[in-house]
């Protein structure tokens, strides 16, 4: 059975009386990646700071379900989206110093703090000061201190932002690591390839509001479409004439084919004319990506099942 630890329950917020979050509920359990996503302006960064305590909602209720209604601050780990570290103090002495904020041993800390640093490539960096390392670094050190602690909930805002790929794929391990070891991890990030490859159920809100959640496969059911990208020299016209095909996009050299809901792929392939020149086809579901883009864009081109995903 899952264990809650953070429920956000009908939180609203407005701004001089304009809406900013209308009625955003969802829980994130012991051990499981849960995911705000939206576009920018959505209230994802709103929603986050109420739970952070640093601003109070109108209207809902924000639980921490082993403290009750108190923020339980020092049991919160957070990698804000606009980074802030002291730039005259060493690496060592920030990472000390941010443990301390949240009353955590200074020598457990130091012993964490040296093991991190050498897990992410940083050993020989703890009396270099902040300012003197490069983004990707100081992102790293960040991270470190939000969960140095070693927090029940951690909160990351945009973590993959500013690292290179081999950065980005050992942050991707350690998100997961902490999360197998019983982290709750409540991550808001605009890479949707790295969102559905980490988190268990994710809560998309467009203009305030909660248009998709679920887990990825609850998502992705109530978005069923298939997509067939056909690499071959086509006619876009041939393409849209097919039984079952919504809409086609691309060139004549790759065209993707959106094709009806709860088609049945084998009894499908059969349609495809036999004068199609198919050098390479691949079938597989719309992607995360695709679905954030058609509902920011409000292009309703996807039509979910007859389970409403709102």
């Amino acid at each position: 059975m899952d264990q809650a630890v953070l429920t956000v329950h009908k939180l609203c917020k407005s701004f001089k009386r304009t809406p900013i979050i209308e009625d955003i509920s969802f829980e994130v359990n012991k051990g499981e990646i849960m995911a705000i996503l939206g576009p920018n302006g959505a209230g994802k960064s709103t929603t986050i700071r109420n739970i952070m305590g640093i601003m109070y909602p109108d209207e809902g209720e924000i639980t921490f379900h082993q403290y009750g209604k108190a923020i339980p601050k020092h049991r919160i780990g957070y990698l804000p989206e606009e980074r802030g570290l002291y730039k005259k103090v060493t690496v060592m002495d920030i990472l000390l110093y941010f443990a301390d904020l949240k009353d955590y041993p200074m020598n457990k800390a130091r012993e964490r703090a040296t093991y991190y640093l050498n897990k992410f490539g940083l050993e020989g960096k703890e009396k270099v000061k902040v300012e003197e390392l490069s983004k990707g670094m100081g992102q790293k050190v960040q991270f470190i201190a939000s969960i140095i602690h070693e927090p029940d909930l951690l909160i990351l805002d945009e973590p993959f932002s500013g690292l290179d790929p081999v950065s980005q794929d050992v942050f991707k391990q350690e998100i997961s690591t902490l999360a197998n070891s019983g982290m709750a991890i409540l991550l808001s990030s605009h890479q949707m390839n790295m969102v559905e490859e980490l988190c268990d159920r994710l809560l998309l809100i467009h203009k305030g509001q909660r248009v998709v959640s679920g887990t990825m496969g609850e998502i992705k059911q109530q978005y069923a479409n298939y997509k067939c990208v056909i690499r071959g020299n086509n006619e876009l016209t041939t393409l849209q004439y097919i039984d079952g095909v919504v809409r086609v996009e691309g060139s004549e050299q790759s065209a993707t084919l959106y094709l009806e809901q709860d088609v049945h792929i084998p009894s499908w392939l059969p349609l495809l004319p036999r004068e199609l020149d198919i050098q390479e086809l691949v079938i597989d579901r719309i992607s995360l990506h695709e679905i954030f883009v058609d509902i920011a864009t409000d292009k309703k081109l996807m039509k979910v099942g007859d389970d409403d995903a709102q």
